[in-house]
């Protein structure tokens, strides 16, 4: 028996790559489906600061059309076990379409966002709770954003006190502006995760964002790494 779970984890890890693999695979076929990859980083300085660093390449096809590109960081402070508080500072670089035509018009957007961050586990689901307060200075206008978010993790092969490397991963995320209108927008994201080890874990899902008035879909890919 000992001798199979080394060719059993390959074929696991292989399988799962394949499945990862096939969203671009159709995105390379000229749909209009979105793609972002997104890199999210946390660096443990001592039991109770760490470091937050976040990339985000979002397209709007498969790859080389840029819609945005987010750059994120922060400094955390654990209150308690599993309970964080953040500042941080993010910059984001927008290409936005001018109406139906192929040409673009590039938006600079600096943000200063503070966060409290809480996780819970009911049973085997894993819950996480954050909510951000964001005051954005989009080229020469000022605003503030409300957001929270509701993360779910559901593992597949539940061990108790055990390794469950795969998972499902749910969220839903609302945006709520401080003026009219209050809504901005609402992301449902659903998908499938993997631990590799407590360092490190990749999520690929589907994610649908709307707005008041329309709504785009995307292909996410996720890397979570902890140093």
């Amino acid at each position: 028996m000992n001798r199979r779970r080394p060719k059993n984890k390959i074929n696991k890890i292989a399988a799962l790559t394949l499945v990862l693999l096939l969203p671009f695979f159709a995105l390379g076929q000229g749909s209009n489906l979105g793609n972002w990859l997104i890199y999210i980083g946390n660096k443990k300085l001592n039991s109770k600061w760490n470091i937050h660093n976040e990339v985000q390449y979002r397209n709007y096809n498969a790859i080389g059309d840029l819609e945005q590109l987010l750059l994120r960081t922060g400094v955390g402070y654990n209150l308690t076990e599993g309970n964080n508080l953040l500042l941080g500072y993010g910059y984001i670089l927008s290409e936005n379409n001018i109406g139906e035509s192929d040409d673009k018009v590039s938006v600079n957007e600096h943000r200063i966002f503070q966060q409290f961050t809480t996780k819970q586990n009911v049973g085997k689901v894993s819950l996480s709770h954050r909510y951000r307060f964001e005051q954005r200075f989009v080229e020469s206008d000022f605003k503030m954003r409300l957001r929270y978010f509701l993360g779910l993790k559901i593992p597949l092969q539940y061990k108790e006190g055990g390794n469950n490397p795969l998972y499902v991963s749910l969220y839903n995320e609302i945006f709520l502006n401080t003026e009219s209108s209050v809504f901005d927008r609402n992301r449902v994201f659903g998908g499938l995760g993997y631990k590799f080890s407590d360092n490190l874990r990749f999520e690929l899902g589907y994610m649908n964002q709307f707005f008041e008035k329309s709504g785009r879909d995307q292909i996410n890919l996720i890397a979570f790494v902890n140093l």
